[in-house]
């Protein structure tokens, strides 16, 4: 199933990004896509205008090496994936992006994630701006030590919530994923987290008469009817193929970052907007939360409705 007919790879043009140009690269051939490279760079001095030429074209240099370098590196026919590249200068090189996404219709932005000091998980700042603003779904890399076929592959879902937009989220979440999946290891985790928020209150307070056993009712059924949400949700996504269901109790800020972490998961794909159609709101706290936890590849998503602040002129 093709997702995406016109994803955009972000480079800087002065590092060595094999990593997140395979995955760009084996993304676009399993769509039958192009790939659009952009390279984004700060804006040249004026103090020495002579050179900025040269500037440019050392950085469109260096980013058609390190496509050669990855085609080689993954088999990659020549001709398989039509690749063009273009530059920009910029002093806010992630509204930028966000304009030239916008400008040129792509659907997918791809970028390698900035590297955190030490190796440290979460995202920097770009990476959170692009996360937070970028209308299309935001994929960041970060280096995958497994071969292709063992590539794990895991999605969240929340099937809570009562929003139409949320549900139609999740459903395509499921989708990205299972058909991700597919090209990877074949199997797809499917993540989802429940808490019965009210047992410490009850359990604890001196103005609670309920039973151990009532208390106990009330978990178990709050589990059973997230459950069947769930389950519903995944077969309303149409989706087949195998799947693993954690039902995992407790926060999702906690709960998924341990998860991924525990279960060596190589690519999360996730929401990270709760609500649609108001400018400015840009990313939920809970999706905040968890990325800012997560060391492995992410694929972002928001709802239909969704609306930018970042206009495209």
């Amino acid at each position: 199933m093709r997702h995406y007919h016109n994803p955009l790879y972000v480079s800087h043009g002065t590092t060595d990004e094999t990593e997140g140009l395979k995955q760009a690269l084996s993304l676009a051939r399993n769509n039958g896509a192009p790939l659009g490279v952009l390279v984004v760079c700060p804006e040249f001095p004026d103090d020495f205008p002579d050179y900025r030429k040269k500037y440019e074209e050392s950085l469109i240099t260096q980013a058609e090496a390190s496509i050669r370098s990855t085609k080689e590196a993954i088999n990659l026919e020549e001709g398989a994936v039509d690749i063009s590249i273009e530059l920009v200068s910029d002093k806010t090189p992630s509204i930028r992006i966000i304009q030239y996404m916008l400008q040129h219709g792509h659907d997918l932005l791809i970028k390698e994630a900035e590297p955190r000091e030490g190796g440290g998980s979460g995202f920097k700042a770009i990476d959170m701006e692009l996360l937070r603003k970028c209308p299309s779904p935001v994929w960041l890399c970060r280096p995958i030590a497994h071969s292709r076929h063992h590539i794990q592959v895991a999605v969240a879902i929340d099937p809570e919530s009562t929003e139409q937009a949320a549900e139609d989220l999740s459903k395509r979440l499921l989708k990205l994923s299972r058909s991700l999946a597919n090209s990877c290891s074949g199997e797809l985790h499917i993540v989802s987290c429940w808490d019965y928020e009210f047992e410490s209150f009850l359990r604890g307070s001196v103005w609670v008469k309920a039973s151990d056993a009532q208390i106990a009712e009330a978990v178990l059924g709050t589990q059973h009817e997230y459950r069947t949400a769930l389950e519903r949700l995944i077969k309303a996504s149409g989706i087949s193929g195998s799947h693993r269901v954690h039902h995992l109790r407790g926060k999702a800020e906690e709960c998924i970052p341990s998860f991924v972490a525990d279960k060596k998961i190589d690519i999360l794909v996730m929401g990270t907007v709760a609500r649609t159609g108001i400018p400015g709101f840009i990313i939920g706290n809970t999706a905040e939360n968890i990325v800012q936890k997560l060391s492995c590849s992410l694929l972002a998503l928001k709802p239909p409705g969704f609306v930018s602040p970042v206009k495209a002129y």
